[in-house]
């Protein structure tokens, strides 16, 4: 079990990205959130396999068909054992 905080910059709010990853992190069975930041980038933090968190990180380098990803941060963080995932 891992957990990773991602920060997403680039045009990744009003193109569905949040939906998005929402699905793809139920497809690969792992926990956390996604939200919109002030700053135009979206955050998120995913928990689960080591497997699936890297897949979902992989995906979000790409994002949903209208995104334009620049960056993607990653930062490590201790699993808090989160269930679900939400959309904030």
């Amino acid at each position: 079990m891992i957990r990773r905080r991602i920060v997403v910059h680039g045009t990744v709010q009003g193109v569905f990205f949040r939906a998005s990853c929402q699905q793809e992190a139920a497809k690969h069975g792992v926990a956390g959130w996604v939200a919109n930041r002030p700053d135009g980038a979206v955050e998120a933090t995913f928990e689960g396999e080591d497997v699936a968190v890297e897949a979902l990180i992989e995906w979000s380098r790409q994002g949903p068909p209208r995104a334009e990803v620049d960056a993607v941060e990653v930062s490590e963080e201790e699993p808090e054992g989160l269930r679900g995932f939400d959309v904030r």
